[in-house]
């Protein structure tokens, strides 16, 4: 588990080059899919968008990781005056020294990390959502918080709005970012709706499943029938309009970001479609979308790109 430090250690810490090699490793051995999307992106964005993500991958790791009994709210205290320092500028980690420079290259907010760090609170006592409202502020602080860290990176572009698209505030696609965020984080709960029930852990809302009569004891035994896939049609309905929602805010956007946010986008919705494929078992087989398949989206976001 991570190990976190009251105060900066004696010993060295890796220098800025290396540290964003650890971030980029972490970012291509925890996220695939979007990390491809992070290669078409230009050096300096990509290596910031690596070391947000192995911040993100990392306060992740101390509800979810193999030591994440040991975590507690303390620790989440602890967590959070370490991300102080860091935007005050003071490394403690190695992986840290490649978050501080990207802080002092791009203008980041601290909220979405301490609204993220709110999230791992809620993983750390609930293990049931009720509705999808208590979903969706889950959705936000673990993952609606990424679309916001990134937007500072990805940067915008003052005069991207076309004329089929002009409800779309230029200047802040701030609901756009946060609709990506919680598109993915909803892809991954219907990715992992299996593996969360052998934790005892419940994403979909409660109110749902009795909407559609399938119980916590179907889900815990594997049930796929009927009703399940009335559910699961109904939860991915709802996870690509997040993404119809979040398609609208990519004009707004950079010319060199609008590519690989494209490919992120269309890479991690595919989930939805091998989901469906694998008629709905999420229990005994996982969801991915293989590499040279992945490889052939990449034109096809390029030209969006360049269209949209």
């Amino acid at each position: 588990m991570l190990q976190l430090s009251k105060s900066p250690p004696m010993r060295k810490l890796a220098s800025q080059s290396d540290s964003y090699e650890i971030c980029r490793q972490i970012t291509a051995k925890y996220a695939k899919t979007f990390y491809l999307g992070t290669l078409i992106m230009p050096e300096t964005k990509r290596r910031a968008i690596w070391a947000i993500y192995a911040w993100c991958r990392l306060t992740d790791e101390l509800v979810d990781g193999p030591q994440s009994s040991l975590t507690t709210s303390e620790t989440l205290d602890q967590w959070e005056q370490h991300l102080e320092s860091l935007f005050a500028g003071q490394p403690i980690d190695d992986p840290d020294v490649a978050l501080v420079d990207t802080l002092q290259r791009f203008s980041l907010d601290i909220e979405p990390f301490r609204d993220m760090i709110a999230g791992q609170r809620m993983d750390l006592y609930r293990r049931r959502y009720e509705t999808f409202t208590e979903l969706n502020l889950y959705c936000y602080r673990v993952a609606g918080t990424v679309g916001l860290m990134s937007c500072a990176v990805l940067g915008l572009e003052s005069c991207s709005q076309t004329p089929w698209n002009k409800t779309l505030d230029v200047n802040n696609p701030t609901e756009e970012a946060i609709a990506l965020g919680i598109a993915c984080q909803l892809t991954n709960i219907l990715r992992d709706v299996g593996e969360d029930a052998r934790r005892g852990r419940i994403y979909l809302p409660l109110e749902e499943l009795a909407l559609f009569n399938y119980t916590e004891t179907d889900l815990f035994n594997n049930v796929v029938d009927s009703r399940w896939r009335k559910l699961m049609r109904f939860q991915i309905q709802r996870a690509r309009k997040y993404y119809m929602q979040a398609e609208r805010g990519i004009t707004a956007l950079s010319g060199d970001s609008r590519w690989p946010v494209w490919a992120a986008l269309m890479l991690y919705q595919k989930i939805l479609d091998v989901i469906e494929r694998n008629d709905y078992d999420v229990f005994n087989q996982r969801a991915f979308v293989p590499k040279p398949q992945k490889l052939l989206y990449l034109p096809v976001a390029w030209l969006r790109a360049q269209a949209l």
